[in-house]
């Protein structure tokens, strides 16, 4: 075995692979442990989550399901499902539901932070 076919093996031996809806946890569940943090949000209508930042954060939110009003900085967006928006988690950040909704969200360290 050669050592490209070792690295071959070893990626696809570390695969982790999850069904969002079998994670419990509302309105966060840990979909991975380690890095990137991902999670999955699950919001019923009219519910939030108040103001926060998440320092030296990019953040991915990709709505699998319902409507979000996601309040960044002093700016709203409104999200249906499909929709993804990337965002500086150094800004504050607060989703409302409009409608039940299901988010998955990548908390990736900025490249910049690291430097």
């Amino acid at each position: 075995m050669t050592s490209t076919q070792s690295a071959e093996t070893d990626a696809v031996d570390s695969t982790e692979r999850v069904t969002l809806t079998d994670l419990e946890g509302t309105p966060h569940a840990r979909v991975f442990e380690g890095e990137p943090q991902t999670i999955r949000l699950t919001l019923a209508a009219g519910d939030s989550i108040a103001p926060h930042q998440h320092p030296d954060r990019q953040i991915v939110l990709h709505l699998l399901e319902g409507s979000l009003a996601v309040t960044l900085g002093e700016n709203e967006h409104e999200l249906e499902a499909g929709e993804v928006v990337r965002f500086d988690g150094d800004q504050y950040v607060s989703p409302t539901a409009l409608e039940d909704s299901v988010a998955l969200l990548v908390l990736a360290p900025r490249a910049d932070a690291e430097e």
